[in-house]
């Protein structure tokens, strides 16, 4: 079988899966099934996971692209949960340095805020030593004349100080991307666009599942010796066609966040504020545009497309001027957004803000494993547990051994430091390799960020120039970075390149518009397109815009009307 992790070797791989048992096959291709998978190839499983969408597509995608460390449990009085992803966070920071970056965060202090001063001064110490965050990082208190120097757009109206106190900001759909890459070089068979109609039983237990490859229509039979369930939003759907949706089920609750231009909110950095509502709320500059989020709102509507409502557009807004009030935020200011889903775990008489953010697994009387609730943070320990309790099980039916999880010490492909000991230096040396090559600075600066050291992958694609000092084309660069999305990261469609590849569709929507043309036709030339499916492709492109362009007045707006939108409206 091709070895590569190729849009084209998607049939092969299914193929594959379908010729053989696995030990292990993985229903979900978000963070959690990629962790999974991941840790399952390392210790010697021989693992499949099958993703009905594109990689990381659904909640994976759609958070606060924050590697938290928890300050938000700690005020829920939720130790041990402020201890694991303290520990995660340092994990994640080293093993994939090119997608986890520090950010300084502000927590302003205000005359009867969620924190007082003291409380904010002793909670952040508290979150210090619980979390292990290293001395160079740890908090301090400022007071308000410090805080407004530091940020002099916050309202200075009962202002007493701030917090100071680091988190970390990723691109949660590159690193899921990237876990996958990392598990399917350790030997996982892992296919997209796939989705698991039933499962197949022998007496009363989950032996397989039947699958259909939703690009090209065909059926396969898949069997495994264990089957987990990782399907986040989806996982009672899963459990209820395995006929074992009973006890302890899923609250869906709904995260929006917005984006603007960095001069329409230009804050010095990252805050964490309370809103006129009594939650708090981030607000995250990040190259030249600045988001802010998010709301948490029960959701009960279509699970796989959730939309961002003019609702959520007004209350984030308002949250915003209220904390910075010279800004004056308005609707046309809104340039991209975002909504996804937290599958989190039911509990009787708590709001959705109340909600544990705890990890549960459930096995079935089939013996299907779900794992259900977490944080994006916390994947690799919930992948962890679910590996060591499928090990066991295999172990005690087949005495085969296997190794203990060592993915804390696996490095995520693109963070690999080329012999350097300090990162910086790794991105420098990437820096000079690019301009060498003839790409700009700032294209270059922009692919060491989404891709570490695959970035040399996608140089080598470029053509050798004949003159020094020639610069490479759009089109050559759009194709190199276009090409290795397909060959190397299983792209299979213009629209998961816009959004899920690059993030362009959240952080630069002119450069996803200006592309999309280009996109469609280079992926069509590679893949085998003829003019009805790319005409499906432009449409699909056009249909994400409009959901971008066009917001539905409330959740009710959307369950009455299920035609998308004929014609662009500003937001």
């Amino acid at each position: 079988m091709n070895t590569h992790f190729s849009a084209n070797n998607r049939t092969a791989v299914l193929t594959s899966m379908a010729e053989k048992e696995l030990d292990l096959l993985v229903i979900g291709g978000g963070i959690t099934g990629a962790g999974i998978a991941l840790d399952a190839s390392q210790r010697g499983i021989r693992v499949g996971l099958l993703e009905k969408n594109d990689f990381g597509s659904g909640t994976s995608s759609r958070s606060t692209k924050l590697i938290h460390g928890g300050l938000r449990y700690l005020k829920q009085g939720d130790v041990k949960l402020v201890q694991e992803v303290g520990r995660e966070r340092a994990i994640l920071y080293k093993n994939a340095p090119h997608l986890v970056v520090a950010a300084p965060m502000l927590l302003p202090v205000y005359k009867g805020g969620t924190y007082g001063y003291l409380a904010s001064s002793v909670g952040l110490y508290v979150y210090d030593w619980l979390a292990g965050v290293e001395r160079r990082e740890r908090r301090k208190m400022m007071s308000r004349e410090e805080t407004l120097r530091l940020e002099p757009l916050l309202k200075k109206d009962g202002l007493k100080g701030a917090g100071y106190y680091y988190e970390y900001r990723t691109d949660d759909a590159r690193l899921t991307l990237d876990i996958m890459k990392t598990a399917w070089r350790q030997g996982a068979s892992i296919v997209n666009y796939t989705e698991m109609t039933e499962f197949i039983y022998r007496g009363q237990k989950a032996v397989g599942v039947k699958v259909t490859d939703r690009h090209l229509g065909k059926t396969y039979e898949i069997y495994a010796k264990k089957i987990v369930n990782a399907t986040g939003p989806w996982v009672d759907g899963v459990r209820k066609l395995d006929g074992s949706l009973k006890g302890k089920r899923l609250y869906l609750t709904k995260g929006v966040h917005l984006v603007v231009e960095k001069d329409k909110l230009p804050v010095t950095q990252s805050a964490y504020f309370d809103t006129p509502d009594g939650r708090m709320m981030f607000v995250i500059p990040r190259g030249n545009i600045t988001y802010v989020g998010t709301t948490d709102t029960g959701y009960k509507q279509d699970i796989d497309q959730p939309r961002t409502t003019k609702e959520d557009r007004d209350y984030l807004l308002r949250a915003v001027n209220a904390m910075f009030p010279d800004v004056k935020l308005e609707e046309k200011d809104v340039v991209s957004h975002w909504a996804g889903l937290r599958p989190l775990i039911y509990e009787e008489g708590k709001g959705p803000s109340e909600l544990s953010r705890k990890d549960e697994i459930f096995i079935s009387d089939s013996g299907l494993i779900t794992i259900a609730g977490g944080k994006l943070t916390g994947f690799r320990k919930m992948a962890e547990k679910v590996v060591d309790l499928v090990a066991v099980d295999l172990s005690r039916e087949s005495g085969r051994r296997f190794d203990a999880c060592r993915t804390d010490q696996t490095v995520i492909s693109g963070g690999e430091r080329m012999g350097h000991t300090d990162y910086a230096a790794c991105k420098q040396e990437l820096l000079q390799a690019g301009v060498s090559k003839g790409v700009d600075a700032a294209t270059a600066q922009e692919w060491i960020e989404t891709y570490g050291t695959n970035t040399l992958h996608i140089y080598s694609r470029l053509e050798t120039r004949q003159e020094k000092g020639k610069k490479q084309s759009e089109e050559q660069l759009l194709w190199a970075q276009l090409s290795y999305a397909m060959e190397a990261e299983m792209t299979t469609t213009a629209v998961d390149f816009l959004r899920l590849r690059t993030g362009w569709t959240y952080f630069q929507l002119k450069k996803a518009e200006e592309k999309a043309d280009a996109v469609i036709r280079m992926m069509g030339a590679t893949l085998g397109w003829n003019e009805a499916q790319k005409e499906k492709e432009r449409g699909a492109v056009n249909e994400l815009l409009e959901t971008i362009y066009h917001l539905p007045k409330n959740e009710e707006e959307i369950s009455l009307t299920s035609n998308p939108p004929t014609k662009r409206k500003a937001l």
